[in-house]
């Protein structure tokens, strides 16, 4: 049981980094990459969003320990819709029906992902092949949040960066905890959440909080669900593997209806110059 209240709270903690960044980043200057990074470390309210986050990674490697990716991924991305009821009730954030209707959608299909999972131990990742398969998707992502101006693809970046944090951290997460220094993908795992953090930056400015996220946690869902399947030892609960296939079904459906809703948003207007 401590994996599933683990898991609870890291969809809690994850929703609160949600709303915050999101108001941070839509009152900041515009920017890219890490250089919109650096200038929201300044912004109190993107350090406790920053803190959420920080708070449900943790909360979410600990879940990883005894829960298949594919579980912990799907109540992770709970978040968004957590964050969005606030968003709407509390800050007056405004949601399009159409997204409305693709988290319904992306919603369905990661209870049937849920509901297929059965708790395992995941198989180790040699550091040598850690490394090789996921190091290059860090580079790629980084190239795609610095040259690409549109909201998805840099949305879908950062979830893949975040797939590479998922994936490395189901294979440390039952390693003992003064240990994990020194394991070099724990550096890689600290390294893809701070490429996936400038990315999910950007693309909050840029989009509506509601498709940036799902995008990002859609791409993480899909990635890490097969990854973790197929190489890592993720079990399926007999008889519900069609489950697994709907589900993933529904969350690719959800990312495409996505790319074709979202829209950009302006930025700030540039400050008046004084006259001479």
């Amino acid at each position: 049981m401590p994996g599933y209240a683990a898991l609870v709270a890291a969809t809690a903690m994850y929703a609160l980094g949600i709303v915050a960044q999101t108001t941070a980043a839509r009152r900041a200057a515009p920017g890219d990459g890490f250089g919109l990074l650096a200038r929201l470390v300044a912004d109190r309210l993107y350090l406790l969003g920053f803190a959420g986050q920080v708070g449900g990674f943790a909360l979410a490697f600990a879940a990883r320990a005894e829960l298949p990716l594919y579980l912990v991924q799907a109540g992770s991305s709970c978040a968004v819709g957590v964050a969005t009821v606030f968003g709407v009730l509390v800050l007056g954030w405004r949601v399009r029906a159409v997204e409305v209707a693709v988290l319904v959608t992306m919603a369905i299909g990661l209870l049937l992902l849920a509901g297929a999972s059965a708790p395992s131990v995941a198989e180790e990742i040699p550091t040598g092949t850690g490394l090789l398969v996921l190091g290059p998707p860090l580079v790629a992502v980084f190239l795609v949040v610095r040259k690409t101006s549109g909201v998805v693809p840099v949305a879908a970046a950062a979830g893949l960066a975040y797939a590479v944090v998922a994936i490395a951290g189901r294979s440390l997460a039952d390693e003992p905890l003064l240990d994990l220094p020194f394991f070099p993908l724990l550096w890689l795992m600290v390294a893809a959440a701070l490429v996936g953090q400038a990315g999910m930056a950007v693309a909050l400015q840029r989009g509506g909080a509601t498709s940036t996220v799902a995008t990002m946690d859609s791409v993480t869902v899909v990635v890490t669900s097969a990854v973790g399947v197929l190489a890592l030892g993720d079990r399926i609960t007999p008889g519900r593997e069609w489950w697994v296939a709907a589900g993933v079904a529904l969350v690719v459906l959800g990312v495409l209806a996505l790319g074709r809703a979202a829209r950009p948003v302006a930025a700030p207007p540039a400050p008046a110059r004084e006259a001479v």
